[in-house]
C-alpha cells in the first residue's frame, strides 16, 4: 500500500462511513467551513490512483467506493507504528499498554485462553 497524506486518510475515513458516495456527499460530512467539492474530488482521484478507491459511472458523474477495508488499512498502520516506536516488537507494545493500565492482566489471560482454545479447535 502506498502511503497516504493526512488529508487523503481523512477523506478515506469518511468514505468508509458512507460506503459508495460522491465527493459532494463527502463534503457534506465536514463541519463549517467545508472544503470545496473540487478539493475533495482531487483527494478522491488521488486515492483512486493509489488504489484505495474505485469508481463506477452514474449519470454524468461517478460514484466512488473504498477498495481497501478499514481493518486492513488499520493493520498496516499499526505495523508501521510498532516498527517505528517499539523496535518491531508487538510484545513491547503490549507491555507498554499493560504498564499504562490500558490492558489488564486479566484481559491478557483471557486473550491467551481464547488463543489456546482456537489452537486446539484447529487441531
Amino acid at each position: 500500500m502506498q502511503k497516504l497524506t493526512a488529508k487523503e486518510e481523512e477523506v478515506l475515513e469518511l468514505m468508509w462511513q458512507l460506503g459508495e458516495c460522491t465527493p459532494k456527499e463527502i463534503v457534506a460530512l465536514y463541519p463549517e467551513p467545508q472544503p470545496h467539492v473540487n478539493t475533495i474530488a482531487t483527494m478522491v482521484q488521488s486515492l483512486e490512483r493509489k488504489e484505495y478507491v474505485g469508481h463506477r459511472p452514474q449519470g454524468r458523474g461517478y460514484i466512488y467506493f473504498p477498495l481497501v477495508k478499514q481493518e486492513d488499512y488499520g493493520r498496516t498502520k499499526l505495523g508501521g507504528f510498532v516498527d517505528r516506536y517499539f523496535k518491531h516488537s508487538y510484545i513491547k507494545l503490549v507491555s507498554s499498554l499493560v504498564q499504562d493500565e490500558r490492558v489488564s492482566e486479566q484481559e491478557l489471560l483471557d486473550f491467551l485462553a481464547e488463543l489456546k482454545k482456537k489452537a486446539t479447535e484447529k487441531n
